[in-house]
């Protein structure tokens, strides 16, 4: 199943019996990012700061002092049930004096974040790869060229002895493409070898 990520931050307000909450989501490329976003929505007026993340096969969520499992399970719950990877959403809830319950809880965590992605902006993820493609000087110019055309976005340039080594992150899907057109262009002469990366 391919799954999206958010296209731009969203918010997205409500009140259940008396409390506030506040969905805040974004998309985010790692745990560093998540905790960066977690920070930028803090309100110090807020009771809670509940929240969940999902990146790939990783996943953490926090009920921040509600009732075990109330929380944070629900808001994972709404970003995995909307087919999102790579994005962080908290909750915050302003305590207005009427405790919900813990079943009332789980609905208005859950129900706030689910209703904040449904109505946020979503990109499909697209799979990367990285790849380190060897070169002669001499190729560097229609090398780059050939690099826009397929999505490659340069992450590292050396110059070696024999030429130019870069290092790429390109779509999967265009993979073969690349290697077909550096073949053709450097009849044989460049290569693409793709980097195993760490996780997903």
């Amino acid at each position: 199943m391919s799954r999206d990520t958010l296209a731009a931050p969203a918010q997205l307000a409500c009140e259940v019996r008396k409390s506030r909450f506040l969905a805040c989501a974004a998309p985010i490329a790692g745990e560093a990012e998540a905790q960066a976003w977690l920070l930028a929505v803090h309100d110090a007026a807020a009771t809670h700061h509940c929240w969940a993340w999902r990146l790939g096969q990783a996943y953490r969520s926090s009920d921040d002092g509600e009732p075990g499992g109330s929380a944070g399970r629900p808001i994972l719950a709404a970003i995995d049930g909307q087919g999102f990877d790579r994005v962080m959403v908290v909750v915050l809830r302003w305590f207005g004096g009427i405790k919900l319950g813990t079943g009332g809880l789980v609905r208005a965590y859950g129900g706030a974040a689910a209703e904040c992605l449904r109505t946020a902006p979503r990109v499909p993820l697209v799979q990367t790869v990285d790849a380190e493609l060897a070169c002669g000087f001499a190729l560097a110019g229609s090398v780059h060229a050939l690099m826009a055309s397929v999505g490659a976005v340069k992450q590292d340039e050396r110059f070696v002895a024999d030429g130019l080594r870069l290092r790429l992150r390109l779509p999967a899907s265009m993979v073969a493409e690349l290697e077909r057109r550096l073949r053709d262009l450097s009849r044989g002469a460049a290569t693409l070898t793709r980097i195993e990366a760490d996780g997903g």
